[in-house]
Formats: structure tokens, C-alpha cells, sequence
């Protein structure tokens, strides 16, 4: 099953107050909207109000049925979140800024768009490292993921040296960047 598929699946589920939906959603996102409230002037109680009513516009919207989730779960979530906490600090007047400049100061389609962009791009590279097979899989992963050095990784991958093991890793990057490129193209 596409991500797409499985988030579409969890967002109409949410629309039929399936409670094992909603608390994946929550436990998967609640930690990122706390950060952004409380990096932002706020409370963790500030971060709890905002999610709630954040999820309670998710759940009106996937009761609709004419409404089309065009973004991960997250993504929108993000979004709302983001528009609500903004909102109830300019009205707290903690930031000042007049209201018909709100979104010159704050453009949250241009942060929306980014974080979507980035999204893609990850969902990209993770289809990419599963296609490029072994050993680059996990060559790249012990050099980026497990911050191996070279010389860890040639003893491990039975290099001679670590030279043979760096020309190597630059050879699978190389793999790596054109079935990531191909996968960008196409999608």
C-alpha cells in the first residue's frame, strides 16, 4: 500500500471517529506541533489547545465528503496548527504586525510548500536507497546513518584499505543520485 493510500485511509478513518486512527495521528505529530508552539512564545498548554482544535478541524474536514486531503495527514496538520498558533498571537499581541500584513511577515503557503517539497524529496530518496541494492545500501547507510569511518567500514566490507572503501562509497553515490534524479523526474 502507497503512502498515499495509507493516508487517505487513516484520514477517512478519522472521519469515521475511529479511535485507533486518531491516536496514531496524534502520537505521531502531537511532539512536532509542541515544539512549534513553545519555539514560538507559547505553552505546553498552548501546544495542547492548538493540536485539539488542529484535530478537530481534520476530523470536520474528513467528515466532508466533497473535501480532497492533497497532503500528508501531517503536512496539514502542520499547516493548521501553524495558521491557529499565529493567529492567537497576534491576537495576544505578543507579535506586532497589522493584520493586512499578516502573511507578508509570516507566508505560511511559502512554508507549507517547502515542508511539502522536502517531504517528497525524503519519500523520494527512502524509494531510491530501497532500489540501489547491496552493498551500496549499506555502505552508505553505515558512512551517513551510523557515522562509520572509513577505515570501520573497509575492515567491515572487507576492503583492502580505506581508499578502496571511500571509492566505492562514491561510486554508490553516484548510483544512488541517479535513481534519486529518475524517481524526481517521474514524480
Amino acid at each position: 500500500m502507497a503512502i498515499q493510500d495509507q493516508e487517505l485511509s487513516v484520514f477517512r478513518a478519522i472521519g469515521k471517529n475511529d479511535k485507533k486512527a486518531i491516536e496514531s495521528v496524534y502520537s505521531e505529530n502531537y511532539t512536532l506541533i509542541q515544539n512549534f508552539v513553545v519555539n514560538n512564545n507559547g505553552t505546553e498548554d498552548d501546544a495542547r489547545d492548538i493540536f485539539q482544535e488542529a484535530m478537530i478541524v481534520l476530523y470536520e474536514k474528513a467528515k466532508q465528503q466533497d473535501f480532497e486531503l492533497t497532503c500528508q495527514i501531517r503536512t496539514y496538520l502542520y499547516s493548521v496548527c501553524r495558521r491557529l498558533w499565529l493567529k492567537k498571537l497576534q491576537y495576544a499581541r505578543r507579535i506586532e504586525s497589522r493584520v493586512e500584513n499578516f502573511d507578508k511577515v509570516v507566508s505560511v503557503e511559502e512554508d507549507l510548500e517547502d515542508h511539502e517539497k522536502l517531504s517528497l524529496q525524503y519519500q523520494n530518496m527512502r524509494t531510491s536507497m530501497g532500489k540501489i541494492g547491496e552493498p551500496c545500501k549499506s555502505l552508505i547507510e553505515a558512512y551517513y546513518v551510523h557515522q562509520k569511518n572509513m577505515h570501520e567500514i573497509a575492515g567491515f566490507f572487507g576492503y583492502t584499505n580505506a581508499d578502496n572503501a571511500k571509492n566505492q562509497k562514491y561510486k554508490c553515490l553516484v548510483r544512488l543520485k541517479k535513481l534519486f534524479f529518475a524517481q524526481y523526474k517521474n514524480g
